[in-house]
């Protein structure tokens, strides 16, 4: 999927936020229930939320220029950092209105509305926010991704309103319409401050390891033989945009014609695998004498000693800014 596709992707999650919001917005003024208006709240959350990912999607479109030589990409962690603190700050107000309830109580009425509306909105939200998830871990995109876990945490909300307020209906007991909504506001709260932990971590360049192992796991797949090792890794994201610095361990023999022609063999290699744009930059280190307990190449005339053991790549050791050797193997 393209960035184009990703784009209509998100302009279709925000008509269909608004749709979602207003029969939310229904359901509320149907019965006045806090607990429903959590799910009214957060509705509008999704919408605004909506449309700054669709406008950050947008910028991280545009190509690279002057001032921005990696791209646009970086918007997409603000616009992840932003629909964070928006479902943070909706968790907080109703956690805060949930309380004043206990002492002001609500005169709840027609539940039985509100719950079968509750049941339409909560079963599109999975629906959406599932195929954003799916789309955003497909193509890498932090906003379809953070969008996506946000529609699935208000999906998960609504399936818990709606035994709420099935109980009430069954009960009579309305003071369940504060706790759920106190409950509810607790777990917005805590999705709010994941999504912007993780926009954090991005703005950062913290490491993503679960990318790191991917990459490690098809260079060591279809690593050659002269490949003696691969080390200094360090992966970074902009937008759809993966950039790749490593330094590549290659026979110390080995003209700068042969050289280049093993890094473009890596090169192709990474971006035959990558599910999105992979930039690659990688940097030749000749083998040391140490280097040749763990080359497996065959027939090497400079060989100093035999070959003992191959080193596996993981993530410890191919991040690490060091040429391998029998010693990594001990660690």
């Amino acid at each position: 999927m393209v960035i184009n596709e990703q784009i209509k992707v998100q302009i279709w999650a925000v008509v269909i936020g608004v749709v979602l919001w207003l029969i939310k917005i229904w359901a509320y003024f149907l019965t006045f229930s806090n607990a429903i208006l959590t799910d009214a709240l957060e509705g509008i959350v999704n919408v605004v939320a909506g449309v700054f990912t669709l406008y950050s999607l947008i910028i991280s479109a545009k190509p690279r220029d002057h001032d921005h030589p990696y791209g646009h990409g970086k918007i997409e962690f603000i616009s992840a950092g932003f629909e964070g603190a928006l479902i943070f700050t909706a968790g907080t107000l109703i956690f805060a209105k949930a309380i004043y309830n206990f002492w002001v109580p609500n005169q709840l009425q027609e539940i039985d509305a509100g719950l079968w509306l509750t049941v339409l909105a909560g079963g599109i939200n999975f629906a959406l926010g599932y195929y954003l998830l799916q789309k955003g871990r497909q193509q890498r995109s932090l906003p379809l991704e953070a969008g996506g876990k946000h529609l699935l945490t208000d999906a998960y909300t609504s399936l818990v309103l709606i035994v709420g307020l099935a109980l009430i209906w069954i009960t009579g007991y309305t003071i369940i319409d504060n706790i759920l909504a106190l409950a509810l506001g607790a777990m917005i709260i805590y999705t709010g401050y994941k999504i912007m932990r993780s926009s954090i971590a991005g703005i950062m360049d913290e490491a993503d390891k679960r990318l790191i192992d991917e990459l490690i796991d098809v260079l060591q797949a279809n690593r050659l033989e002269q490949w003696v090792d691969i080390h200094n890794l360090r992966v970074i994201k902009y937008g759809n945009t993966i950039h790749i610095d490593c330094h590549l361990t290659l026979p110390w023999y080995y003209s700068v014609e042969q050289a280049h022609h093993e890094v473009d063999n890596c090169g192709e290699l990474v971006n035959a695998h990558g599910a999105s744009n992979v930039e690659l930059f990688i940097h030749v280190d000749p083998c040391l004498p140490q280097s040749c307990k763990i080359c497996k190449l065959a027939n090497c005339a400079e060989r100093r000693y035999p070959f003992e053991q191959t080193l596996l790549w993981n993530f410890h050791n191919v991040t690490l800014n060091q040429r391998h050797s029998m010693h990594s193997l001990q660690e």
